[in-house]
């Protein structure tokens, strides 16, 4: 029995202002090139500026803040080319990763990235969108994975990283939860069967699915139909 325990783990102060503030700069509570005002951080949220600052520096390195000396600190600024760029070299990526994935053993990892895509089915029907975003990065972070491609891996923490902003953007991008969780269900179905044309297919339309709703204004993006 005792083999079966894990200790439970906790987060942190600092890691629950950070998923605050990462809410917020995704749903455009916090505004690209905004200046994060400290004092004003710290009494809104009731903590110290220790842990604030913490919190910060955190996304400063995910790329969603950026640090001007002398200045501050600043939401970031992504246009409409750098999403485009972000999704276009993720596809690139991706595509590689699941059709290597498939080439290993299409059955395990699809049975792997089905799990995942049953947690993200579950914080649909939740209606958590924090944990239907961290289970989306799963799931991406877990395809790249079982590609086993050490220089894949990289690229790919390198643009989740940068692409962390929109996809935490895309919570308030769909009508329903259940569109995202589907779509990635798919895409793991696909896998699973060793169908490379169709897992192919569907990344792509996913990725260009993603871009299309984050261009969209965010009342006209949440009543869209997937592609």
């Amino acid at each position: 029995m005792a083999q079966l325990l894990t200790p439970v783990v906790q987060e942190t102060t600092p890691a629950l202002i950070a998923r605050q503030l990462r809410r917020a700069i995704g749903q455009g509570e916090l505004a690209p090139g905004e200046q994060l005002n400290e004092a004003e951080l710290s009494r809104h949220l009731g903590v110290s500026r220790g842990p604030l600052r913490e919190a910060m520096q955190r996304l400063t390195q995910e790329g969603l803040l950026v640090s001007i000396r002398n200045r501050g600190v600043f939401v970031i600024e992504v246009t409409d080319d750098d999403v485009r760029d972000m999704y276009l070299a993720r596809a690139a990526v991706e595509r590689a990763a699941a059709a290597r994935v498939i080439q290993l053993d299409a059955k395990d990892g699809g049975k792997q990235l089905l799990e995942v895509t049953k947690r993200m089915r579950k914080a649909a029907n939740d209606d958590d969108a924090d944990a239907l975003t961290e289970t989306d990065v799963e799931f991406h972070a877990l395809l790249v994975a079982l590609a086993k491609s050490p220089r894949l891996s990289r690229m790919h923490n390198t643009l989740m990283v940068e692409t962390r902003m929109c996809i935490t953007a895309l919570e308030t991008r769909y009508a329903s939860h259940f569109v995202r969780a589907d779509e990635h269900h798919e895409i793991a179905a696909a896998i699973r069967d060793g169908n490379a044309e169709e897992a192919d297919r569907l990344l792509v339309a996913h990725m260009d699915d993603a871009v299309a709703r984050l261009m969209e204004a965010p009342e006209e993006a949440s009543t869209a139909e997937p592609a």
